[in-house]
């Protein structure tokens, strides 16, 4: 059963993202698998600038444990687009990240996706509780 195409005002915050020419697969549309590229650059983004996530030498890091996407439009060099993101579930050490990828000042996704952020210890790699700052910033963006 096909997913409804997700709309601009289901989303909390938007990040600008410019595609490249080398995101343009040999059909001339962005590659399905540059999408989880978008998403990640997305998320992380707002974690380092509004959660304090420090990638390069914090604690706890986020380990990306499942990944979807449905598609529902092409999108192409050069289109400049915003992916739109919310968080649709807030656990203890996880997170559900709901995002879409809009063309610039288009109302209708096309696409959407989800991942699951699980927050570990650096040096073990086991599960820790979310830090406080970063909690902070996902519940922003609980829908």
């Amino acid at each position: 059963m096909p997913q409804p195409m997700p709309q601009r005002a289901d989303y909390r915050h938007f990040q600008a993202i410019t595609t490249r020419w080398h995101d343009n697969d040999i059909y001339g549309h962005v590659n399905n698998v540059t999408y989880y590229s978008f998403f990640d650059s997305a998320v992380n983004r707002y974690l380092i600038e509004r959660g304090g996530l420090d990638i390069h030498e914090g604690a706890v890091v986020g380990f990306v444990v499942s990944s979807s996407c449905d598609y529902f439009a092409s999108i192409a060099y050069p289109d400049l687009i915003e992916v739109g993101l919310r968080v649709g579930k807030l656990g203890n050490s996880s997170v559900q990240y709901e995002l879409a990828v809009f063309k610039a000042g288009e109302d209708e996704a096309s696409a959407a996706g989800r991942f699951v952020h699980v927050f570990v210890d650096r040096a073990s790699n086991q599960p820790v509780p979310i830090p406080d700052g970063l909690r902070e910033a996902m519940e922003q963006l609980v829908a």
